[in-house]
């Protein structure tokens, strides 16, 4: 994208959403949409992540970015991705049988397409000139993306901050983990003039680009 001079370009962070308190029948809490927005930019949204199956209820994953996963008690559904452009997939549903909560949707796949209850795998992306996966779905009883899992009568951890990763379920009732927030990443190619605006956002190098990182909501802007 081209960004202009002479205006102040808004940074928001979205918080990760908030796990159930166990035993508790209502679902986990949807993420927060990060976005970019300034005048003459149509504003960039990433959208949060849907929140898990509720605790004792059988309650579907909710609708999001990517779907959360369903609850174990009455094998609730797993949630919808409802981003457009598409930006993650489906939650799976919760198995009861099994005692297995569902598995939220990642960047990179569906809850459960790695078996049980496992969190859709996140996306790998080298912006900051490293490779680092982000957006990984929270487990069930297990967890493959990048959220937190849970068993046992443990409750589930919580995603990583400013990975996107979701929190994990746990099929006993003891409570799911929260979400990890977002994070907002841009670059400019090495030459380019450095904003005279930067709240919040921390400045790094390689030898291409210069990268600006926002793990909470800040301002970017050129006079």
């Amino acid at each position: 994208m081209t960004l202009s001079s002479a205006i102040t370009y808004t940074i928001t962070v979205g918080a990760g959403g908030a796990g159930t308190i166990g035993g508790g029948s209502g679902s986990g809490s949807s993420g927060v949409n990060s976005s970019i927005s300034g005048t003459g930019l149509s504003t960039i949204t990433a959208t949060g992540g849907g929140g898990g199956g509720g605790g004792a209820s059988g309650t579907a994953g909710l609708t999001g970015g990517s779907g959360g996963g369903g609850n174990t008690s009455g094998s609730g559904a797993g949630g919808a991705r409802t981003a457009s452009p598409v930006q993650g997939f489906n939650g799976s549903a919760g198995n009861s049988g099994a005692s297995t909560s569902g598995g939220g949707g990642g960047a990179g796949e569906a809850g459960g397409t790695d078996g049980g209850g496992a969190g859709g795998d996140g996306l790998a992306s080298s912006i900051t000139g490293t490779s680092v996966t982000r957006g990984g779905g929270a487990a069930g009883a297990q967890n493959t993306g990048g959220g937190g899992s849970g068993g046992g009568g443990n409750a589930g951890a919580s995603g990583t901050a400013n990975t996107g990763g979701g929190g994990g379920g746990d099929p006993t009732g003891a409570g799911g983990g929260n979400g990890g927030k977002g994070v907002v990443i841009l670059r400019i190619p090495q030459g380019t003039e450095f904003p005279t605006t930067l709240t919040v956002g921390t400045a790094s190098s390689t030898a291409t680009h210069i990268i600006f990182t926002f793990n909470d909501s800040g301002t970017i802007g050129w006079s």
